[in-house]
This record gives C-alpha cells, sequence and structure tokens, in this order.
C-alpha cells in the first residue's frame, strides 16, 4: 500500500463572497469535491482549522462548520493528537457497495407498499413546503448558525468525552440527564416565570416529541383538541397520529379565540396554543385570554399545552411570563425547544409538567424509547450554567432585530404595492400580508420563489379550514442582512413575472 504523506496539504479553494452560498458550505463542498476526485487521497491529513482559516481569510467558526459536516456524513476522520483525516471508506464506497447488491435481488420481490389509514393520515396533516433545494433564504424557524459559539462549544464536548463518567455511557434516566433538567428549571424560573422544579422538567428529542408523548398520556381516540387556526402543522400531524379529532379555532389580535372553543367544543380534552408569540400570525395571547383559557381548562378538566418556540427573542417591550406561571390547578404542559435557540442538528427540547403528570410520563417514556440520546446533555447543562448559553441568546437578539429591520426595509422598497408588512416585536419570523388589488394567491407565489431560489411559505397552507388571510410568512433570523436584501429583491423579479403571466 502507498504511503501516505502525514503532512497537511495546500488545499486549493477559496470563498467567493459575493456567492449566495454560505462560507462553511462552500469550504465543505470543495473539500468534498477533493476528495471524491482523488486529490485528497485516503488518510490523508487536512490543514487545521486555525490554518486553514488564516489561509482563507474567514473566520475558524466557519471552517469547523465545514469539518463537523464532513466528520458527520463520513468523509474524514479523527482521533485526538492526530488531527483531521480524509477517511479510509468514504460514503461513496458503501453506497456503491449497496446499490450493487440491491441491484441483484429480482424487482419482483419488492413488496406492494400500502400504508395505514393512519399512515395516510399524517401524510396529509403537513402541507406541501414550497421549499428550494438551494438555500434556505427566508425559511421560518432557522436560526443564525454561523455565529454560534463553536469553539466554546467543541472545547466542552472534547473535554467532556475524554473521559466521561461511566454512568453516562450506559443507560440513563428516561426523564434526562438531571443536571440538565436542574439547569432548565432554574432557567424557565428565573425567565420565563415558570413554577417548577427539576423532577417536572423532562428531556426530549425535541419539541414535537414532547407533544407526542403529551398526546399520546392523555388523549383516546376521538378525544377533541382545540388548535389554532392558522397554526402549526408539526402539532396537527402528532395529534393525527393520536386519532384525536381537530377542532380548529379562530386567532384574533388577543390570541385562541376562547368562546368560539366553548361553542364548538366544550368538552374538548385538551388546547394547543402559542400563547407568548402565536404562530404564525404572531399576536401575544391577553391576559385577559388566558385567565379565560384557564378558566376552562380548570372547568372541564382538559389540559393546556403551552408550545413556547420562540419566546427568548422578543425585541420590544416587557419580557411575557408563560401561561404556565398563571395556572393554580396544574392544568398547563409547557413545551420548549433548544434547536431554535442553538442549532436545529442539536435535536433537544423539554417539557414542564404538572407534579403528578411527571411519573406517569416517565414511565410511559420508558416504554417507548428508553430515553434522549445523552450525547448532548451534560454538555448543555455546562454551556447553560457557564453562562454561554444567556450570552448566545443576547447576541442573537440584538442580531434577530436588525434582520428584521432590513427585511421589512427591503419588502417596503421593493414590493410595497404587493405586500403589507409590519414590524413584530419578538419572534425569527414576520407574515407579510398580499394586498387585495394585487391580485395574487400566496401559493402562487410560494411556488415562483422556490423556482428563484427562495423557501418562502404560503401563509394559506397553515390553515385547517378554508384560509381567511393572504400572505407569506418569511423568516430572517438565519440570513445574512445582505442575503436577505438580495432576497426580497428575487423576490421582487418572481412575482413580477407572475403578474405579468397573470
Amino acid at each position: 500500500m502507498p504511503q501516505v504523506s502525514d503532512h497537511a496539504p495546500l488545499l486549493m479553494i477559496a470563498v467567493d463572497r459575493t456567492s449566495d452560498a454560505p462560507m462553511h458550505r462552500q469550504v465543505y463542498d470543495q473539500i468534498r469535491d477533493a476528495i471524491l476526485g482523488g486529490r485528497l487521497a485516503p488518510g490523508r491529513r487536512l490543514p487545521s482549522t486555525r490554518a486553514l482559516a488564516d489561509e482563507l481569510g474567514v473566520s475558524r467558526n466557519t471552517v469547523l462548520a465545514a469539518y463537523d459536516q464532513l466528520f458527520a456524513e463520513g468523509y474524514t476522520e479523527g482521533q485526538i493528537g492526530s488531527g483531521t483525516r480524509v477517511s479510509r471508506v468514504l460514503p461513496e464506497d458503501v453506497l456503491a457497495a449497496r446499490t450493487a447488491a440491491e441491484a441483484r435481488v429480482e424487482k419482483a420481490t419488492a413488496p406492494e407498499v400500502v400504508l395505514s389509514e393512519k399512515g395516510r393520515a399524517l401524510l396529509a396533516a403537513k402541507p406541501r413546503v414550497h421549499r428550494s433545494m438551494k438555500g434556505d433564504a427566508f425559511r421560518p424557524g432557522l436560526p443564525e448558525i454561523d455565529r454560534f459559539p463553536w469553539i466554546q462549544w467543541s472545547r466542552m464536548v472534547a473535554k467532556f468525552w475524554r473521559n466521561p463518567p461511566r454512568k453516562l455511557v450506559s443507560y440513563g434516566d428516561p426523564g434526562g440527564h438531571m443536571p440538565l433538567r436542574a439547569a432548565i428549571a432554574d432557567y424557565l424560573r428565573a425567565v420565563r416565570g415558570l413554577v417548577c422544579e427539576a423532577e417536572q422538567v423532562i428531556v426530549t428529542a425535541g419539541a414535537q416529541q414532547a407533544i407526542d408523548l403529551a398526546a399520546r398520556a392523555l388523549l383516546d381516540p376521538g378525544d377533541k383538541v382545540w388548535i389554532e387556526d392558522p397554526g402549526y402543522a408539526g402539532i396537527r400531524g402528532v395529534l393525527t397520529a393520536t386519532q384525536s379529532e381537530l377542532v380548529p379555532l379562530p386567532v384574533d389580535d388577543q390570541g385562541l379565540v376562547v368562546t368560539e372553543g366553548r361553542k364548538r367544543a366544550a368538552e374538548a380534552r385538551m388546547a394547543v396554543v402559542t400563547p407568548s408569540h402565536q404562530y404564525p400570525l404572531g399576536p401575544v395571547m391577553s391576559l385577559a385570554r388566558r385567565l379565560e383559557l384557564l378558566e376552562w381548562a380548570t372547568e372541564s378538566g382538559a389540559w393546556i399545552l403551552e408550545d413556547d418556540y420562540d419566546s427568548e427573542y422578543r425585541y420590544a417591550g416587557r419580557p411575557l411570563s408563560a401561561l404556565q406561571g398563571l395556572d393554580s390547578t396544574g392544568r398547563v404542559i409547557y413545551v420548549g425547544t433548544f434547536s431554535k435557540v442553538m442549532f436545529p442538528a442539536i435535536r433537544l427540547g423539554y417539557m414542564v409538567v404538572p407534579p403528578a403528570l411527571a411519573e406517569p410520563i416517565i414511565r410511559i417514556r420508558r416504554s417507548l424509547d428508553d430515553q434522549t440520546a445523552i450525547v448532548m446533555q451534560p454538555i448543555l447543562t455546562e454551556f447553560i450554567e457557564s453562562g454561554h448559553f444567556a450570552a448566545h441568546i443576547r447576541r442573537m437578539r440584538i442580531l434577530y432585530a436588525e434582520r428584521q429591520k432590513v427585511l421589512i426595509d427591503a419588502v417596503r422598497t421593493h414590493l410595497s404595492d404587493v405586500l403589507d408588512i409590519a414590524p413584530d416585536e419578538a419572534g425569527m419570523h414576520v407574515v407579510a400580508m398580499i394586498r387585495p388589488n394585487a391580485n395574487l394567491v400566496d401559493a402562487d407565489i410560494a411556488t415562483a420563489a422556490a423556482a428563484s431560489g427562495l423557501s418562502v411559505y404560503p401563509l394559506s397552507e397553515f390553515y385547517v379550514g378554508t384560509p381567511d388571510r393572504n400572505g407569506l410568512v418569511l423568516g430572517y433570523a438565519g440570513s445574512e442582512s445582505r442575503d436577505i436584501r438580495r432576497g426580497v429583491e428575487k423576490l421582487a423579479t418572481a412575482i413580477r413575472k407572475l403578474a405579468n403571466a397573470a
């Protein structure tokens, strides 16, 4: 076997700062192409992240993000002290071998796939996504990833897993890593006004798993559930899986219309709400409406599931306490996530349940999947306790407020005759309403935008019933200001073409 040089090569790559592609993606693509093209042989050592960052004139975080993606996809491997190297066996080699094996299997042996009634209902529960494969411009809920403190995070990961405690590499508590549960409880009491202890916190693989656990524990097939209309489609999918009967209710400038819920289904078993920042329209549920909702739940013995998906990002007015903090009878289940605050791949969320529900839900959790992967939980605990989590939120709050202003200014400059857009006091997206005299449909605009490389969501597809609003849901948190401006210009061009073709 030929000897592989142990010296890190000079990589013939460069970043294009005028490109729409993020810089870490450009670095990743070029190194991957070099590996697949044979210019970087298996076992070859790559430059250190610091050296390559200096060579390219970019931040080290950019190179770290590219290297992390290469490692995650199997193109590189690494050992402590030996740096990052090209993998001996590449993903394409494995795929080629698998494809060759599959080709030998007769097509006649492939069974016909017939989904269950529940499976077909789940497919129909989530709306079609008008998303371009070229990028994530305007995608709601996508946080800023390039400015995450990757250096501190990676140091914590390396430090902890160099010699992890034995008990953390075995089966753990299905409720989650107890120090993390305590850190989350401390944070929620201080920042969101929750009344809770660590034992009420259950760590999950994201917010949707938390909602699924609550639904499995508390809902029987046919139980009625109030949901916001328009609302988050992911919630509809989870509730459909439990065979619940969805009761879509209108949303006004004070939030979910409780009186309408009492008229349509006073006997409902649960209400799922986003009171701190209604998704996707944005209003905050008023105090009067919150008390009205709690009164209904107490009277009827129903549950309230509070999805607090982006409350960390509030740009104006006083921070709002969670609905759970007003609950004196133990009817509210609070759900949160780290995916939108940190980065989506962390796949960690949590639920805070009334004391009487904690043990039953943890036991149900044990019967389903035992526990959420422990890998990131102790790291996240240190990240919170060291102050990095709060510092990151503060930085992103300032950044996102700036990006929202850039988006609104750009829309008003280029599309004021088509879209009516106003600032939102919180969140990571805004809704731009289509002016009636524009004679355009949001789904048509979303399709045209996707062809131009934009991920624009039509407001109409967030409805269960007949939409009474016509607009676009535009995310801004995960895009640089210059990309937001360019994206609005592309959107304006796509809309003009659409209008001219009508």
